[in-house]
């Protein structure tokens, strides 16, 4: 049975330094939940405190509807991953999986048995009497991930378990987890800082700086449609641009720079607020003559084939660099350095964004 995490208004001091921020959240049953943000920005506070390692200062964590305040780590349905795996180099492999259950008075056989089934769960059947020095890196992730289901844990925790692994494994296993997940139905709650990971996994995903929440939503909605500057700049590549925002109609904004007027999106949540305008390189069209709007003038600097796509960066009259991308499928024209050409951008495809949500 997977359980729902909720955190209510949860803050968490070291000291005199706030690591976790009036954070409020609520985690579904069976959802597969990422905390996403760079070093320090809390998230790993968050997994320590739903795991009872650290207690919260303020506020309320409840894991399928009760307070867990005072329960230690083994009175919680939760299941921690850690960075490490921290499997046992001397036993076979599936006595670390069936350890937790050796503890809890489990009988050999039913050990052997329930190490077993797990190991087909994530795909290692007949490694049950390998010793972990036989493993790949990706064979050693799914063994630690067994490890942790053979609990039977409601929640599982997982902090960057990924992070050790080359990119083509790490890919993988992105898939991996998002399978095992799916056929388990345990509510995973994931900590990254690599937002592919956190984007391609997860049902949700919170985005994080300096302890605070910053914006919760579906990988999509945290793409196409950040809150702000933080988010917008931490998922993804964006051309950002300084101005002073006009009048709003429809949902649109004037916006004057030093390139000239342009115009972008802006959200009820954005007016009279300072704000940047941003939008990413691809949406960023470069053409030969100017476009109906948001066209300036640029000079192509330099062009680095990237597989899918071709990244062209520009210069425009005042400096500023501007970046675009082409696909890589044969029908675009890649330019010259030293092409004059516009950079162009459609006001629904560009945004008037505040900075992040800060302390105080």
């Amino acid at each position: 049975m997977s359980a729902g995490i909720q955190l209510d208004d949860v803050c968490c001091d070291f000291g005199s330094f706030r690591a976790v921020d009036h954070a409020t959240v609520d985690i579904k049953p069976g959802e597969f939940f990422s905390f996403l943000g760079p070093s320090g920005c809390g998230k790993t506070t968050i997994l320590r405190m739903i795991s009872g390692f650290i207690e919260p200062t303020s506020g309320v964590i409840r894991i399928g509807g009760q307070d867990v305040k005072g329960k230690r780590p083994n009175q919680r349905p939760t299941a921690l991953i850690f960075q490490n795996l921290a499997l046992f180099p001397l036993m076979p492999i599936w006595e670390n999986i069936a350890f937790g259950l050796e503890m809890r008075g489990v009988d050999k056989a039913a050990r052997r048995a329930k190490a077993e089934e797990l190991l087909r769960l994530v795909d290692l059947p007949g490694a049950a009497d390998k010793m972990v020095s036989q493993l790949s890196g990706g064979q050693k992730q799914r063994v630690a991930i067994a490890r942790a289901l053979a609990v039977e844990p409601s929640v599982m925790l997982l902090d960057e378990p990924l992070s050790a692994l080359d990119l083509k494994l790490r890919q993988h296993m992105r898939a991996e987890l998002r399978a095992i997940q799916k056929r388990t139905g345990v509510t995973f709650i994931y900590i990254t800082h690599d937002q592919g990971e956190a984007l391609a996994m997860s049902d949700r995903v919170g985005v994080m700086s300096q302890g605070r929440i910053q914006q919760i939503a579906d990988p999509r909605e945290i793409y196409n449609n950040p809150v702000n500057g933080f988010v917008a700049s931490f998922v993804g590549e964006n051309n950002i641009i300084d101005g002073t925002a006009g009048p709003a109609a429809g949902g649109l904004a004037g916006f004057d720079t030093a390139l000239g007027g342009l115009r972008a999106r802006i959200s009820p949540e954005a007016l009279g607020r300072p704000v940047k305008l941003y939008v990413r390189p691809e949406h960023t069209i470069l053409t030969e003559a100017p476009g109906p709007e948001n066209a300036v003038p640029v000079t192509v600097t330099e062009v680095s084939f990237e597989g899918a796509f071709i990244s062209v960066l520009t210069q425009t009259e005042t400096g500023k660099v501007l970046a675009a991308e082409i696909r890589n499928d044969g029908s675009a024209t890649v330019p010259a350095i030293g092409a004059k050409l516009y950079a162009s951008f459609s006001a629904e495809r560009a945004a008037l964004l505040p900075d992040a949500t800060v302390r105080g």
